[in-house]
């Protein structure tokens, strides 16, 4: 039952080139960043990235794209990366962009086992090209798929040595549905506490959904755009 690896090195060993992988995060907050960096060290290629977004272009997902590493990405929004823009515009990245309300359904039904769902986001647009439609109490749906992963990559705040995950604040993010919709799940914490240290009440991800977990070396507290005053 002790799911504790020791470093993110380990952790990470036997994601192959070509996986697909889901990575937990918003902007900068809830990334997954030791096992981001553990995954570069190694050099894993051809990746398929699920992320809300890809980082900047020196930290997060951002770091992978500098080294030419990730093949795809399906994300939201990747507006705050020009190496993304570079790599899209010259044709070396694919890139499937979904609404962002539909990519964390799409993660939830993936993890929850359900076969698909139907949704208004996309109708008449590019989203719905080649999906199937039909009407539903007189208004248009577009049927979408469930996403799932040979990995996820999570951040969480504290766990126990079982698995048991809290989250913390808004980092909380894409952080649990990524986590039940990875075939197996990897996640990197802040705090490591002992089994019976967590109150269940809190749990976010239950021990069951979780395969590895390793305490992040170090954290880099960044914001990605700050505004102050004059």
């Amino acid at each position: 039952m002790n799911k504790v690896y020791p470093s993110a090195a380990e952790a990470v060993r036997d994601i192959p080139d070509g996986a697909t992988l889901l990575v937990g995060g918003f902007g900068l907050v809830g990334i997954p960043e030791n096992l981001i960096a553990a995954l570069r060290d190694q050099g894993t290629k051809d990746l398929t990235c699920v992320s809300n977004n890809c980082g900047v272009d020196d930290w997060g997902l951002g770091l992978l794209l500098q080294t030419r590493q990730i093949r795809k990405m399906v994300s939201s929004y990747v507006g705050e990366n020009k190496t993304f823009e570079r790599q899209f515009l010259n044709g070396e990245l694919e890139v499937e962009l979904v609404p962002q309300g539909t990519l964390a359904e799409r993660i939830r039904a993936g993890g929850a086992g359900i076969g698909g769902f139907y949704t208004p986001t996309g109708v008449g647009t590019v989203i719905a090209e080649g999906k199937e439609t039909r009407e539903i109490d007189g208004k248009a749906y577009v049927l979408e798929m469930p996403i799932r992963g040979d990995f996820a990559l999570i951040k969480g705040w504290k766990a126990d040595k079982f698995g048991n995950v809290v989250y913390r604040k808004t980092a909380r993010n894409f952080n649990p549905m990524m986590a039940a919709a990875g075939k197996v799940t990897i996640v990197e914490v802040e705090e490591l506490v002992e089994p019976g240290a967590l109150d269940p009440n809190e749990i976010h991800t239950p021990s069951i959904y979780v395969q590895r977990v390793v305490v992040g070396a170090s954290y880099q507290k960044r914001i990605e755009k700050r505004t102050v005053r004059a």
